[in-house]
């Protein structure tokens, strides 16, 4: 029970109603799945998570065109969030919503919920209709979380292109929208004039890993910077492990990150808790050898972002219904994690 959860969303039935009411029932080709505080706690019992840091996925606010109806429903989304966290304070945390594209009404939003509500951090959308981080014209939102030493949590969204039939968009395009806003914040300079600011990737950072030498070449190739330098910038962003924590991207993301800069991730519950519980198996497996690596990646690493949750009083254990279902299912998926890996 020392997990801490860095991308684990929620679904307030009032959220959840106003989608209704535009026609949206999917987030990245996927149905939006049931959700209750009471799930959510469920699911982290089982998977040993003590804390998870909660936030709105997809769309977010971004389905609203007018910018006072997206900044209402942003305000309430995070009075809400905060209110549950309030009732769970050693189990709960919260990146606020904010209201993108509007810039102004953005920065409003996370000063207000840094400063009044005590969130975490915020969470960002790769790109909000369209318009990417990192693009110009962002300066003042910018601005505001660097003085805050904010911590941004970098979530992707449909791509602003038709999606594929066949694909459902969070099994690739996700991974791509992701990469998209990485390189804008380090092609920018974003990453360098605001220091303070601690970005997250979601999913191991999409392709960033794996394409960082190339992108670096590109980015070098047009600013005249040394690609060292850019691969600096990419290499200092953080990478949370939901849906990752394969015997295939680990290794790619762990040779690449800042080794305290790994976190751990569920993606609960657009990732089902087999799912979960799978990953979950992946980690073990992989840092079965080095229990310093595991326990930075589970705990440690996320306690230098986020301090307070190290001041909490131990979670007591599951009770045993919870911890028999939980077992059995890591070791169905760590038996199935291994046959992946040796076949």
């Amino acid at each position: 029970m020392n997990r801490i959860d860095v991308h684990h969303h929620l679904i307030p039935s009032a959220y959840r109603e106003r989608l209704a009411a535009r026609g949206i029932a999917e987030a990245g080709g996927r149905e939006l799945p049931d959700w209750s505080p009471e799930g959510s706690l469920g699911v982290m019992n089982r998977a040993g998570i003590a804390t998870a840091i909660l936030s709105i996925s997809t769309p977010g606010t971004a389905f609203l065109t007018d910018a006072a109806e997206a900044a209402g429903l942003a305000r309430d989304l995070n009075d809400e969030t905060a209110s549950l966290v309030a009732a769970h304070p050693d189990r709960f945390g919260f990146f606020a919503t904010l209201p993108l594209p509007d810039i102004d009404a953005a920065a409003a939003e996370a000063c207000r919920a840094l400063d009044d509500l005590d969130a975490d951090g915020v969470v960002l959308l790769a790109n909000a209709r369209g318009t990417y981080l990192g693009e110009a014209g962002q300066e003042q939102l910018f601005s505001a979380l660097d003085e805050r030493s904010a911590t941004v949590f970098i979530h992707p969204a449909d791509l602003p292109a038709p999606a594929v039939t066949g694909i459902p968009p969070f099994a690739t395009d996700f991974l791509l929208d992701t990469t998209r806003a990485a390189y804008l914040l380090v092609s920018n300079g974003i990453r360098r004039r605001y220091p303070n600011i601690r970005f997250i990737l979601s999913h191991a950072g999409g392709f960033v890993p794996y394409a960082s030498h190339r992108m670096a070449v590109a980015i070098a190739g047009e600013s005249g910077r040394s690609p060292l330098d850019v691969l600096d910038d990419f290499s200092s962003f953080y990478f949370d492990t939901a849906l990752s924590a394969s015997p295939a991207a680990l290794p790619s993301l762990l040779a690449f990150a800042e080794p305290r800069h790994v976190l751990f991730g569920s993606d609960w519950p657009f990732a089902p808790e087999a799912a979960v519980q799978y990953f979950a198996a992946g980690l073990d497996n992989y840092t079965a050898g080095d229990a310093v690596l595991g326990h930075r990646i589970e705990r440690e690493n996320a306690l230098a972002l986020f301090p307070r949750l190290g001041t909490t009083a131990p979670i007591p254990a599951p009770a045993f219904p919870d911890r028999i279902r939980g077992a059995a299912t890591r070791t169905a998926m760590r038996a199935i994690t291994r046959l992946i890996a040796t076949s």
